[in-house]
């Protein structure tokens, strides 16, 4: 089970946990989870005027091996006008990484242009134990 939690931070409300999302999904070959500010697509939504955030951002799914992969997916620009990081480590603009089995951690668009962030934590419970 892939557990994820979402707060849209500016400078104003820094530390405030208000407006905290919520979503989850079995750890099942094909389960997707979405973030971004097309709410139709995604489970975790953005403020519609977050343009530094894609209509579908970010993208967690699982594989056949039931590993779960985060992808940042390319937007409709060639360059980005946020940064995403996995922890201290930046992901690469249109590129993946696997996720810690039973592990935990935080995943943090940054708008390149101002002091507003989406934080994702995750929890990742490790069934193969």
């Amino acid at each position: 089970m892939l557990e994820l939690t979402m707060a849209a931070v500016t400078a104003a409300d820094a530390g405030a946990t208000a407006g905290m999302q919520m979503a989850d999904a079995a750890s099942e070959p094909g389960a997707v989870l979405r973030v971004g500010r097309d709410k139709s697509l995604c489970r975790l939504a953005t403020p519609d005027d977050w343009l530094f955030v894609s209509r579908v951002h970010l993208e967690f799914r699982c594989g056949p091996d039931t590993t779960w992969h985060l992808t940042w997916l390319r937007g409709s620009q060639p360059t980005p006008s946020s940064e995403v990081r996995l922890g201290p480590t930046p992901v690469p603009y249109g590129g993946s990484v696997a996720l810690p089995r039973g592990g935990s951690g935080e995943i943090v668009i940054q708008d390149r242009s101002g002091p507003r962030s989406v934080n994702v934590g995750f929890y990742l419970e490790d069934l193969q134990g």
